[in-house]
C-alpha cells in the first residue's frame, strides 16, 4: 500500500474517528512551589486527596523562573457547559457529536441519491411495466413508517455506526426516486432529448448525461430536507438505544443518558444537545427552502 493511500486512509478515519492525543495531561487538585521544587497533587476524585509528587526545577528549561514554569507547564481550564454525569466535558461531546451528525447526513444523502436517482431516472425514462414495478416498490416502502423501518434494518445489521448509516440511507432514497421520476417524465419529450434519440445515442446516455443534469434543482431541494431528516433519524436512533453505541458521542445518546435530570435541577445536560439537535436541522430546512428559491426557474 503507498504512502499516499495510507495517508488518504489516515484522513478519512480520523474524519470519523477523530485523531488520537497524545499530549499527556494530569488533572491536578493544587499545586505550590517550594524549596526549588513545584509540587504537585494529582486529582483523585471530590474530597480525594491524591499523593503529592515533588518535581526540582532543574528538570525544566534552564533560565525559567518558577513563576514561568507554573504558567508554562500548568493550565486553568473550566467546563463551559460543565460535566454529564460521568464527569466527562459536556462541551466537548457536544463539538465530537456534531461529526456523527454530519457524517450520517452526508452518508445518507449519498446512498439515497444512488438509489433513489437510478430508478427514479428508469422508471420515468422507460415508463410502461418497468415505472408501474418500480412505482409498486417505492409505494410498499412509501407505506412503512421510515423510523419502524430504520429499526428493522438496523436491527438485522446490528447495533453499530455504519450500520445506521446504511439503515438510514436506505430508507431515504423513495422520495429522491419519486421526484426524480417526475421529473424525467417531464423532460424526456423535450426537443434535445428527441435530438439525441435521433443521432444514435444510447438510454443510458440520454438518461445520465443529458436528462438527469437537466433536473438537479429539485433534486439538490430534496437532499437538504433529507440531510436534515438523517439527522433526526439518528437522533431517535441513539436515544432509543440502537444507533451510536457508548463511549461514541451522539446528540441524541446524550439526551438518552440525562433526561431524568430535567426534573432533578440539571436540565441542561439534556437540553443542550436538544438545542443542537434543533439548530442543525432548522438550519438545513432553512437552506433547503433558499435553495428552492434560488433554483427555482419558474419564480426566477
Amino acid at each position: 500500500i503507498s504512502d499516499e493511500t495510507q495517508q488518504k486512509r489516515s484522513t478519512f478515519r480520523e474524519f470519523f474517528s477523530g485523531k488520537e492525543n497524545n499530549a499527556t495531561e494530569v488533572p491536578l487538585s493544587g499545586y505550590t512551589i517550594r524549596d526549588n521544587r513545584l509540587i504537585i497533587s494529582e486529582y483523585k476524585g471530590e474530597n480525594i486527596e491524591g499523593p503529592e509528587q515533588a518535581i526540582p526545577l532543574s528538570r525544566f528549561p534552564s533560565g525559567m523562573t518558577a513563576r514561568e514554569v507554573a504558567s508554562t507547564y500548568i493550565t486553568s481550564k473550566k467546563f463551559i457547559l460543565g460535566t454529564d454525569k460521568y464527569g466527562r466535558d459536556l462541551l466537548s461531546r457536544i463539538l465530537v457529536g456534531a461529526r456523527i451528525s454530519f457524517s450520517i447526513g452526508f452518508v445518507a444523502v449519498f446512498i439515497s441519491l444512488a438509489i433513489g436517482m437510478l430508478l427514479g431516472a428508469i422508471a420515468g425514462y422507460y415508463g410502461g411495466r418497468v415505472d408501474a414495478f418500480i412505482m409498486w416498490i417505492i409505494n410498499i416502502t412509501w407505506s412503512i413508517p421510515t423510523l419502524l423501518l430504520v429499526i428493522a434494518i438496523t436491527l438485522a445489521l446490528g447495533k453499530g455506526f455504519w450500520q445506521v448509516f446504511i439503515a438510514v440511507g436506505l430508507t431515504m432514497w423513495v422520495e429522491v426516486a419519486r421526484v426524480v421520476r417526475g421529473q424525467v417524465m417531464s423532460v424526456r419529450e423535450m426537443q434535445y432529448v428527441t435530438a439525441a434519440r435521433a443521432l444514435g445515442f444510447t438510454d443510458a446516455r440520454i438518461a445520465f448525461r443529458h436528462i438527469l443534469p437537466n433536473i438537479m434543482a429539485p433534486v439538490i431541494v430534496i437532499s437538504a430536507a433529507n440531510f436534515a431528516a438523517a439527522i433526526l433519524i439518528e437522533s431517535g436512533l441513539s436515544f432509543l438505544g440502537i444507533g451510536a453505541q457508548p463511549p461514541m458521542p451522539s446528540w441524541g445518546g446524550m439526551i438518552k443518558d440525562h433526561y431524568n435530570y430535567i426534573i432533578l435541577g440539571k436540565p441542561y445536560l439534556a437540553v443542550i444537545p436538544g438545542l443542537a439537535i434543533m439548530s442543525l436541522v432548522m438550519a438545513f430546512m432553512l437552506m433547503g427552502n433558499a435553495l428552492r428559491d434560488v433554483l427555482d426557474v419558474k419564480n426566477g
